[in-house]
C-alpha cells in the first residue's frame, strides 16, 4: 500500500467559538484546506509553522516527541482545531512541527471521524457501516 493522502479543512477553533457568540462573522473564521498524509502511526493531528500562524492557533504546551527517525523533539502543542472530512468533523489539539513539514493526520482524529483507509483505493473513506453519522465507541 503507498501513501494516502486526504483532502481536509482545518478551522481555527477558537473563530468557530467567536463566531457562535456573533463576535466574528462567518467570513472571518481562519480556515485553511489541505492535503494531508493519513498516518495511522502517528497519534495526533500535526501541523506546520505556516499553518499554525495562517489560523493564529495559540500554543496551549510544550511536551516531546518521538519523531519517524527516532528523534526526540521539544514541539509546541496548538489548538484547537477543528478538522473536517466529507460529512464529519472533529476538534482536536495539534503538534506543531518544523519549516514545511507534511499535515499529518494521525489516528486519534481518525477515530473520533469514523473514517477508515480504504486500502483497494487507496484514499482515507467515510466508514461505510456509519455512513451518515459518526459513531463512537464508549466502552
Amino acid at each position: 500500500m503507498g501513501l494516502i493522502h486526504a483532502e481536509i479543512e482545518l478551522i481555527s477553533g477558537d473563530d468557530l467559538a467567536l463566531n457562535r457568540r456573533g463576535f466574528i462573522k462567518p467570513d472571518e473564521i481562519k480556515r485553511i484546506k489541505v492535503s494531508a498524509l493519513v498516518d495511522t502511526g502517528a497519534y495526533m493531528l500535526s501541523i506546520n509553522e505556516q499553518i499554525k500562524l495562517q489560523l493564529d492557533l495559540q500554543v496551549l504546551d510544550e511536551q516531546e516527541a518521538e519523531l519517524a527517525d527516532g528523534t526526540l523533539r521539544k514541539v509546541n502543542i496548538v489548538g484547537p482545531v477543528e478538522i473536517r472530512f466529507e460529512n464529519r468533523r472533529t476538534t482536536v489539539d495539534a503538534v506543531v512541527l518544523p519549516n514545511e513539514t507534511e499535515v499529518l493526520l494521525g489516528a486519534i482524529p481518525m477515530e473520533d471521524m469514523d473514517v477508515l483507509i480504504d486500502p483497494k483505493a487507496q484514499k482515507l473513506i467515510v466508514n461505510p457501516a456509519h455512513p451518515y453519522l459518526a459513531k463512537k465507541s464508549l466502552k
